[in-house]
């Protein structure tokens, strides 16, 4: 016979264990409770054998007589074991028929008598020693313990009404959360399925409780909210690719055609090879800096992080840049008195912020200024590049990030547009912040919180 599903999950079988676990438990506790119990009613009872023995023993004949039927006649719970025998072994007085075989004399021992009275012949469990008298009677003194087999049943029925009550609800408990855990779970596979199927809409349930499923579920809702985007902007990327290397690549095959068709000389032949030429390079170009996006947001560079200083770096660009910008008639200042040392790659961070100032000079134009500086603020070091060219839109500042992304403002210029999704990409391996502000001009900043 087949279990149902909630049964056979683990959510009920650590149910079952824990409920076992918990009866075992306090059946041992019961069983040492009465353990411990019935030594201290053992030694107690024990005590006053010895004790009414003793006293009884150093009592005249006459008097021990009297005093042991004053002691049966007050004892209304009728509990009491005493007696007198000859040394021929007949009973002279006391509610014991005969003394049992075994008996040492004051050692307290477990025995089985009759007990005579009024009410007749009686058969009890008794604990019981025997004295010799100085005359050859025996004085016999015990007590009923049948109190100890009440107490267990006592515990027995605590046991019962107790343990078996709570193990039931706790199976019930295990069956309502394996259901519940099992309800959940099938809700998620139908998700995954669905997921798996093709729809990136879907997210996994989450109830708003806070507990592990949710939190697992928020987790895994962010990472596949993660995923769909990234599988967009490939989708995207892909189209862009194929639009970009489409224009040079048809412009090459044009070229090429009429210079089949229509070149005359030599040097005509050689000028449409250099446009062609010219056209593969720009190809190559493209499919060169998206490998190297790829590279860098895949971490394959991480093993080559060291402390690098900022200030040489800051100063580096400013030079390599610095006749660029006198070419164009833009003025390129440069400020790197502070000093601060991050972890990190240095060719790929110099790579990021030339590229920020490769965009600054070439969209700022004649008479204008670009200013790159190394400063603290706010508890962190920043790289600033900041220039009085076009500008970047609001509505543009999460765009120009994206790989191909060119503004109507920039399409007259020359670029792939992937220089801002390198620096992107170069930042977000190193664990750093990248900002982009709109208004006159643009400025573009790396932020080092981890900075030293």
């Amino acid at each position: 016979m087949r279990l149902p599903d909630f049964a056979r999950s683990t959510t009920f079988r650590w149910t079952l264990g824990v409920a076992g676990a918990f009866v075992l438990c306090i059946t041992l506790l019961f069983g040492f409770v009465y353990w411990q119990t019935a030594i201290y009613m053992t030694s107690r009872v024990d005590g006053l054998i010895t004790q009414e023995l003793r006293i009884f023993a150093d009592d005249s004949p006459e008097r021990r007589l009297t005093a042991i039927e004053d002691r049966l006649r007050q004892d209304p719970r009728r509990i009491r074991i005493a007696g007198i025998f000859a040394a021929d072994g007949s009973r002279v007085t006391g509610n014991v028929e005969s003394i049992p075989a075994g008996l040492v004399p004051d050692v307290p021992t477990n025995a089985v008598v009759i007990r005579i009275d009024n009410r007749g012949r009686e058969s009890l469990n008794v604990r019981m020693a025997i004295h010799p008298l100085p005359n050859g009677e025996v004085i016999v003194f015990g007590r009923n313990i049948d109190e100890l087999g009440q107490i267990a049943d006592i515990v027995g029925r605590a046991l019962a009404l107790g343990l078996f009550p709570a193990f039931a609800l706790a199976v019930v408990i295990g069956m309502i959360l394996s259901r519940r855990a099992h309800q959940r779970l099938l809700e998620v596979n139908r998700r995954i399925q669905r997921i798996v199927a093709g729809d990136l809409r879907q997210r996994l349930p989450t109830f708003g409780r806070d507990d592990p499923f949710d939190q697992l579920a928020v987790s895994v809702n962010g990472m596949l909210q993660e995923m769909e985007a990234l599988i967009h902007e490939i989708a995207g990327v892909g189209d862009d690719i194929a639009h970009d290397l489409r224009t040079p690549l048809t412009r090459v095959r044009v070229r090429l055609e009429r210079g089949r068709d229509h070149a005359a000389t030599l040097e005509d032949l050689r000028s449409v090879v250099d446009q062609a030429i010219a056209g593969l390079d720009q190809s190559l170009a493209i499919i060169t800096a998206l490998l190297r996006i790829a590279e860098i947001e895949h971490a394959r560079r991480l093993d080559g992080f060291n402390q690098i200083r900022l200030a040489p770096l800051v100063r580096e660009v400013g030079d390599l840049y610095d006749p660029i910008a006198e070419d164009k008639h833009v003025t390129l200042c440069v400020d790197a008195a502070e000093e601060a040392t991050v972890h990190g790659d240095r060719d790929l961070l110099f790579e990021a912020v030339a590229n920020l100032v490769d965009n600054a000079v070439k969209f700022t134009p004649e008479g204008g200024r670009v200013n790159l500086a190394l400063l603290h603020q706010d508890g962190k070091t920043v790289i600033r590049v900041q220039d009085t060219g076009i500008g970047i839109e609001d509505a543009e500042r999460q765009s120009v990030t994206k790989r191909f992304y060119r503004s109507d403002k920039s399409r007259r210029s020359d670029g792939l547009g992937l220089g801002l999704s390198l620096v992107a990409a170069i930042v977000k391996l190193h664990g750093f912040r990248f900002t982009i502000a709109s208004g006159p001009g643009c400025t573009a900043e790396i932020a080092f919180p981890q900075a030293q």
